[in-house]
């Protein structure tokens, strides 16, 4: 028994989420799969969607070992990609639809793409990237009504469907994701089917996916391949709402259409949400899970969502990892808390994904911090749902690999009950006159004040101290504000030293996924005056 079990075509076949939709399209061929703009496709119909792709892929030569390039809003044909990219052996390189036409050249060369995918919106900048880059650009038609461009809406429904079969191996790349290169050109993350699959089912448990579940897409598809949801959702035959752009009444609406169990999304949308004046949204027919992730949510934020009887959970994670790798719910037993004791448990990123096989906090020499709740060290992972490795860039991924883990850079601790809480990235801790200032705890201590919607912190050069906090706050509309009021509220919450020294009142810069560009304000602050600015 010391030697390895044998391996044989009957017991052996490649993990690959791929599957899943071969699965959906055997045991529930007419169960509803996809809605967008009032039309609904069963899961026959989505493998029929698949299949009318993987004809037109094949037919621009794409196959085994291809890269195919995808910037598109949430639409059927992107859910569709997602299966038949991979089924054609092939790597999804989904595009963020804020990028410009340069990076997406960059990309397209880099990742050696062999074709382009677009929806109309994302050809104004994937046509001249593509044909720069020497390739053709396939716009789908601008709705299932028109036969203009690719349609594939209308494609027959298949009654069995074989799509995983041309995985041959788990290790295969599924997806290239480009990191977002605020300090450089863009990284191209592998992602391959193995982790893709796990990290699905590990979605599955941890949301609570099943059958039932109707899943409202306010994130980006884009976004790590939806952080698996792609796959997860169709893993048990649950139901993908497709939403093209974030627009509140929009989602209020399609929540009370369609019974939405589950949506995704970065804070920054929640309180979009949140703070819209014509907000309908009050407890929702049915339970609604919202997940969010990209940054830390304010315990503000999650008294809100409480008070409307929505259940949050915190996920972390990154690109690297396909998305989701640690998880923080209230337990039964947290259930008889206070909200704001609640709140402060759910800022925390929990513990690991329950197919994440390693997370640790430690320090510079690689050695777990105490799990006393104060002592910072850097989050590494290991395990099957951390990348292959960064694309044709051998130096940054052995430096990402360093000590057998994966570095992710972000700064932690680990509480008496061994869930961790970042306290900020490494790159976002201000340093001044010696002393660490977290500025997710500036931000938090400024998210209490009734008349901010959104905050920022970054670090602002000074000859003095070397850094000090500077602090960019987003109003609510309407609201009035000063420095001066706002450095005497920070003196209710934080130490002296933490209290940002400038404020620029102004609208936040956002990626298209919510997150905060914070790498834009790092410049920002680096000329902003000391004097008070006023909103």
């Amino acid at each position: 028994m010391g030697d390895l079990l044998p391996r044989f075509k009957a017991n052996h076949r490649p993990l690959t989420p791929v599957d899943f939709l071969d699965r959906a399209v055997e045991a529930f061929p007419n169960r509803t799969a996809v809605i967008w703009q009032g039309r609904s496709w069963s899961y026959a119909e989505l493998g029929g969607i698949v299949a009318a792709m993987i004809d037109t892929l094949r037919a621009h030569g794409v196959g085994q070992g291809d890269v195919v390039a995808i910037m598109s809003s949430n639409r059927p044909e992107m859910l569709a990609a997602h299966y038949a990219i991979p089924a054609l052996g092939a790597a999804v390189n989904a595009l963020n639809t804020r990028l410009d036409p340069s990076v997406v050249e960059y990309i397209l060369n880099h990742s050696e793409a062999k074709v382009v995918l677009t929806d109309p919106a994302g050809a104004e900048v994937a046509g001249p990237a593509a044909q720069q880059a020497g390739l053709a650009c396939l716009v789908f038609a601008p709705d299932h009504g028109t036969a203009d461009g690719l349609s594939l809406l209308d494609a027959p429904p298949v009654t069995q469907a074989n799509f995983a079969e041309e995985v041959r191996d788990e290790f295969m790349p599924i997806a290239i994701n480009y990191t977002s290169g605020t300090t450089g050109k863009p990284k191209g993350v592998l992602l391959n089917h193995r982790g893709a699959y796990l990290n699905s089912l590990g979605n599955v448990i941890s949301l609570g996916f099943t059958s039932q579940s109707v899943y409202l897409w306010t994130l980006p598809m884009f976004h790590v391949n939806g952080w698996s949801h792609t796959w997860a959702v169709t893993a048990v035959g649950g139901v993908h709402v497709c939403l093209d752009k974030v627009v509140p009444a929009d989602i209020f609406a399609l929540i009370a259409r369609h019974g939405v169990t589950h949506m995704a999304c970065a804070p920054v949308v929640l309180y979009m949400l949140l703070n819209d004046p014509s907000k309908s949204l009050r407890a929702p027919s049915r339970p609604l899970r919202v997940a969010s992730g990209g940054a830390a949510p304010t315990s503000a934020l999650i008294a809100q969502m409480q008070t409307l009887g929505i259940e949050f959970i915190h996920l972390y994670g990154l690109t690297e990892c396909f998305g989701p790798t640690t998880m923080r719910k209230i337990s039964n037993e947290e259930s008889g808390e206070s909200s704001a004791a609640q709140a402060r448990l759910l800022s925390r990123q929990g513990t690991r994904h329950i197919t994440a096989n390693l997370l640790r906090v430690v320090d510079p020499h690689g050695n777990d911090v105490p799990a006393d709740g104060a002592t910072l060290g850097e989050i590494v992972l290991r395990g099957n749902t951390v990348m292959s490795g960064y694309h044709k860039d051998a130096q940054a991924t052995q430096k990402a690999f360093a000590g057998g883990v994966l570095h992710t850079g972000d700064l932690a601790v680990r509480h008496p009950d061994n869930q961790i809480e970042i306290r900020d990235r490494a790159k976002d801790l201000i340093i001044s006159g010696g002393e660490n200032i977290s500025s997710l705890e500036v931000e938090e201590a400024l998210h209490r004040h009734p008349a901010i919607s959104l905050a920022a912190v970054v670090a602002a050069p000074d000859p003095k101290w070397g850094e000090i906090p500077c602090a960019f706050i987003e109003p609510h509309p309407g609201a009035e504000l000063d420095a001066t009021e706002l450095s005497l509220f920070c003196r209710e919450h934080l130490a002296h030293f933490k209290i940002p020294r400038r404020f620029v009142f102004t609208e936040l810069p956002k990626t298209a996924t919510g997150k905060i560009q914070k790498f834009a304000l790092r410049e920002t602050a680096k000329s902003v005056h000391p004097q008070e600015t006023k909103a």
